[in-house]
C-alpha cells in the first residue's frame, strides 16, 4: 500500500538479527502440529489440542502419527514473539493508540473490528509517525 512504510527497517541489534535467522531456521524444520483425527473429519479442526486419550496415538507418539507439541520446539527466548521483520507487533483500535509507539521498535496491525472509515484515519495517522502498519486493507478493500 504505502511504500514510505514498507521499507522501514527495526531497529535490532546484531545478537537479535542471528536469533532472529535462527529461528527462522529452525521453524523450516518444524513439523505441522495436528490434532489427532482432523485428516479423518471434517468436523475435527487442525488446530493443536493436547491429546489426552488412553488410546490416543499422538500422546503415546507411535511413529506414522504426527509429532507432539514439546518444548524443544521453541524458538530463541528473546526473539519469541516478534513479527518475523522484527518488529513488536501492536494492535490498535483507534488512532489515539499510536501515540508513544516508537516507529523503529513497534509495528502497528489494525484490529479485525475496525471499520474502513477508522482504518483509513489510522493508516494515514501511521504514516506521519512514520509507523509500519502490518495490515492496512483487507482482501478486497480499495485503499
Amino acid at each position: 500500500m504505502s511504500s514510505s512504510t514498507s521499507k522501514v527497517r527495526p531497529k535490532l541489534t546484531q545478537e537479535e538479527e542471528r536469533l532472529l535467522r535462527i529461528r527462522e531456521l529452525l521453524s523450516r524444520y518444524r513439523p505441522r502440529f495436528m490434532r489427532i483425527d482432523a485428516w479423518r473429519f471434517k468436523r475435527v479442526s487442525e488446530g493443536w489440542r493436547k491429546p489426552r486419550g488412553l488410546d490416543n496415538k499422538i500422546r503415546l507418539e507411535i511413529k506414522g502419527y504426527p509429532a507432539k507439541v514439546k518444548i524443544g520446539y521453541r524458538g530463541p527466548k528473546e526473539v519469541r514473539g516478534l513479527h518475523p521483520s522484527g518488529f513488536e507487533e501492536v494492535i490498535v483500535h483507534n488512532p489515539d493508540e499510536l501515540i508513544g509507539l516508537d516507529p523503529r521498535r513497534h509495528a502497528v496491525r489494525i484490529a479485525a473490528s475496525v471499520s474502513r472509515k477508522k482504518r483509513a484515519e489510522i493508516v494515514k495517522r501511521a504514516m506521519e509517525l512514520g509507523l509500519k502498519v502490518l495490515n492496512p486493507c483487507r482482501v478486497g478493500e480499495v485503499g
